[in-house]
């Protein structure tokens, strides 16, 4: 088993160095001053490179090969070592298809573009972004097409690949459809005949402060270890797995509305759990799989079903703030202690069109996706040209949301993902909810006390069935495969449904 042993010693070594130009990628969005970005753009670029020719290694192909032919490995396709073999396979396949100044150029225009897309937010003006947008996009084109189209498909597909191994624009679009029709008809139904909930519990003015304080006491008792990690402050929040022990948060700020950062914290939260009891040697009695395909995880779809279920099916219930109101009370002060649990889970479920995606409600968010989700679809087609993108997010905007754009900031600049190249990206933002909201029902049925549980904030319990039956796999299954063996069924609209509905019409007094 030679070759297994030195192929796992391949995959961490190339492992410690990607988590290197992780954290350079963190520093970046965190606390490197602006001056530092031309020299960080070569940075990325040489980081990409050294990355790169570790992933094409003729050596790591001869290394995969013979652990193939090594039936004491692959025989048995259903097992651990057959799984981590395929998708080294896998990996390794896709990564030589890429051209080495193709991947360096990618990481050197992404950290480039991604400082004129802060500047180009702040001052609300797409036209200092675009030439950045354009050089993007066309970077992400020339990489789907070395990917190559799949059979039967289309030249998205072989971005979406990289995020949601196996699925395809046609069969989201076959989701995204009917769902999208069942949410306007729902948030039509809420805001025709219903009674918006009052909203004044979040009309507080609480400092960054006394928030960043009970985001942090939320995130320990959701079991994410501060110790193997931090929480800090960013235009646009995300988290960062950058090696074992060391996983990066981040949350932004608004001080008349305490609810997005915690939200925020919570989704980051999920997705930090998620990373931190990945089988890379800090889950109990799992083996050490740190630079591994066993020890990633499945999926952006199942990753964002994490960080979707702790701020959603968790923070937004009225267990969650049965338990949090009292210490909110009390590390916020400002007026909450006139407001009951019951009022803030009434204010936090809403069905109202916002312009801002992270803080958009449970019943308007995935409009939000599919926006996204068809124009960046158009861009890679060459149907939308990326001067004619303001234009055509805000006429989509207003037809799905039914509000209209007010500026550029609130508009197409408000999300970073396009900026270095995460094109593919967001129909696993809905993925996640789907999948979450199929777990979420699995869960209830063999935690069967878990609501109790939550309103005394131990949700340990929770944790543990997650890493068990979610984390501790890494890539051994494929998402769908996944969620069929914990679910007893594919994925489905249905869940996802019956959630909101049974949420949000008796809050609206609609049924």
């Amino acid at each position: 088993m030679g070759h297994y042993d030195d192929l796992r010693a391949h995959g961490r070594a190339t492992a410690t160095l990607a988590s290197v130009a992780r954290l350079l990628a963190w520093d970046q969005e965190t606390y490197m001053p602006s001056g530092a970005a031309p020299a960080r753009a070569d940075q990325m670029g040489a980081m990409a490179t050294l990355v790169h020719e570790r992933k094409t290694s003729p050596r790591l192909g001869e290394l995969i090969e013979a652990c193939e032919q090594d039936r004491s490995l692959a025989g048995d396709p259903a097992s651990e070592t057959a799984a981590e073999v395929r998708e080294f396979r896998r990996d390794y396949d896709l990564a030589t298809k890429l051209p080495g100044d193709l991947v360096a150029e990618l990481a050197r225009v992404g950290s480039q573009a991604q400082e004129a897309w802060k500047k180009a937010r702040a001052d609300s003006d797409f036209a200092q972004f675009r030439p950045w947008l354009e050089k993007m996009v066309a970077l992400t084109r020339r990489k789907a097409e070395c990917y190559g189209v799949p059979e039967g498909g289309e030249l998205y597909d072989a971005l979406l690949n990289e995020y949601e191994p196996g699925a395809t624009a046609a069969e989201i679009e076959a989701i995204f459809t009917p769902l999208g029709e069942r949410l306007s008809a729902l948030v039509a139904e809420l805001t025709t005949n219903g009674t918006h909930p009052s909203e004044a519990p979040l009309e507080l003015d609480i400092p960054a402060d006394r928030q960043h304080e009970f985001g942090q006491f939320v995130l320990r008792a959701m079991c994410f270890d501060l110790g193997q990690g931090r929480l800090d402050v960013v235009t646009h929040p995300f988290c960062e797995g950058i090696a074992p022990g060391d996983t990066r948060l981040t949350t932004r700020y608004r001080e008349e509305r305490f609810t997005d950062a915690l939200y925020g914290t919570m989704h980051e939260g999920g997705h930090g759990i998620y990373e931190q009891n990945l089988p890379r040697g800090n889950f109990e009695d799992v083996a050490d799989h740190y630079g591994s395909p066993l020890g990633e995880s499945i999926s952006l779809g199942i990753h964002e079903s994490q960080s979707r279920m702790w701020e959603n099916f968790v923070g937004r219930s009225l267990a969650f703030w049965e338990w949090a109101l009292p210490h909110a009370q009390k590390i916020l002060g400002s007026g909450l202690e006139r407001f009951r649990p019951e009022d803030l889970y009434r204010a936090v479920n809403t069905g109202k069109p916002s312009y801002i995606r992270v803080e958009a409600d449970e019943a308007t968010y995935n409009l939000h996706v599919m926006l996204r989700f068809g124009l960046e679809r158009a861009l890679v087609r060459g149907d939308l040209s990326v001067a004619d993108l303001p234009g055509a997010w805000n006429e989509r905007f207003e037809s799905l949301l039914g509000i209209a754009v007010p500026d550029d900031r609130r508009g197409c600049l408000q999300d970073v993902h396009w900026s270095f190249g995460l094109v593919g990206y967001f129909p696993t933002y809905t993925l996640g909810n789907l999948y979450a909201a199929q777990l979420w029902e699995t869960i209830q049925e063999e935690i069967p006390d878990l609501e109790g549980e939550m309103r005394k904030g131990d949700f340990g319990g929770l944790k543990l069935w997650l890493a068990s039956n979610i984390h501790h796999h890494g890539r051994r299954y494929r998402a769908g495969e996944l969620c069929e063996r914990l679910t007893g069924r594919a994925l489905g609209a249905d869940p996802l449904m019956r959630h909101l509905e049974g949420k949000l019409r008796p809050i609206y007094g609609t049924g």
